[in-house]
């Protein structure tokens, strides 16, 4: 059975899960033409998580909800004041009390409360990022018939997926636009571009593959397609379309010269994520020492966020992107959809 047969897709074209930019309208739009659309779940709350969730089976197409699989880190107050001394002079400028600053948005990792949320939907497609969750909570979700995909960025990642339970692995290539799936390693030395780590997954597997990573257009789909790919995962494409809640500062950012230049950043969040080069990764990055681990970095940086883009600016905003954009347009989901598959 293929992968479009399993997931009842009439394209093999899968919208990426965007935190922050989409909610259900984007996945709907995609699911309704044809592909499969995506839902992230990681930083909704439960009441709605399950009201986009109601939106999505109300459709009858089927759809993706994603999840994230880190493990928390254990409180480290003395780092977290580094990094805030590291900070200090963005604080002063934009007129922030540190000591006020409110906890950043939860980014949960999949656990059993979400289990027993997501239950009465048994979602068709679920996937998850940095590696799976528990093979007790895994199996909970394979018992209600939901597909599983997750993320490899190396192909001991992509065999370890397959040996731990995924029904299919995104190979996702270092052009890729937001955070990285990798769980095995943290050596971006170790991960590779999509068309080169693509073929490798491919070989080493027993299980579809999805590929995913600076695939902008028509032609990159077909690409990937030839190469073997069971399907083409694209997120950076979709952000100007006309239902996704990109922000109006994300969206000049996106077209204008300097989309051009995006890096693998740690400052946001404390885990590696591509995103546009603007004031803080430059003068704080890309790779800072001082970031503490995922996801507690996002508590400041959320701060100096929230007081810069009231001020009209997106210095410290995370401008996710891919090394692509030449895909992107103000057009509906849906058309986009069709267009990816145009060359198939």
């Amino acid at each position: 059975m293929t992968l479009s047969t399993a997931l009842k897709l009439e394209l093999p074209i899968i919208q990426a899960p965007m935190a922050g930019v989409q909610d259900s309208a984007l996945a709907v739009a995609v699911s309704a033409a044809g592909g499969l659309g995506s839902l992230p779940g990681a930083m909704l709350s439960p009441a709605v998580l399950a009201a986009e969730l109601r939106i999505l089976v109300a459709t009858g197409a089927p759809y993706n909800v994603n999840f994230f699989c880190h493990r928390a880190p254990a409180p480290d107050p003395q780092r977290e004041q580094r990094w805030r001394q590291q900070l200090a002079p963005y604080f002063t400028e934009l007129g922030i009390d540190p000591e006020a600053i409110a906890p950043a948005p939860a980014r949960k990792a999949f656990d059993e409360s979400t289990a027993e949320l997501l239950a009465p939907f048994r979602p068709p497609v679920i996937s998850f990022h940095f590696g799976l969750p528990q093979p007790a909570l895994l199996q909970q979700v394979k018992s209600w018939g939901s597909y599983v995909l997750a993320s490899a960025t190396t192909v001991e990642e992509a065999l370890w997926l397959q040996q731990h339970g995924a029904d299919a692995v995104i190979a996702q290539g270092l052009e890729a636009g937001g955070h990285r799936g990798n769980f095995l390693s943290n050596e971006l030395s170790r991960q590779s571009g999509t068309f080169a780590l693509l073929p490798q997954v491919i070989a080493a597997l027993d299980i579809p593959v999805i590929a995913a990573g600076g695939i902008a257009d028509a032609a990159g789909v077909k690409a990937a397609i030839d190469l073997g790919a069971a399907a083409v995962q694209l997120g950076t494409s979709y952000l100007l379309c006309t239902e996704a809640t990109t922000s109006p500062l994300h969206q000049a950012a996106l077209v204008s010269p300097d989309a051009a230049h995006t890096a693998l950043t740690n400052v946001f969040s404390g885990r590696y994520a591509r995103g546009i080069v603007n004031r803080v990764i430059h003068e704080q990055g890309p790779d800072s020492s001082y970031a503490p681990a995922f996801p507690t970095a996002a508590t400041a940086m959320g701060a100096l966020r929230a007081a810069a883009e009231a001020q009209g600016s997106s210095e410290f905003s995370p401008l996710w992107c891919g090394q692509n954009v030449s895909g992107t347009a103000p057009i509906g989901a849906g058309e986009l959809t069709r267009q990816l598959a145009s060359a198939l």
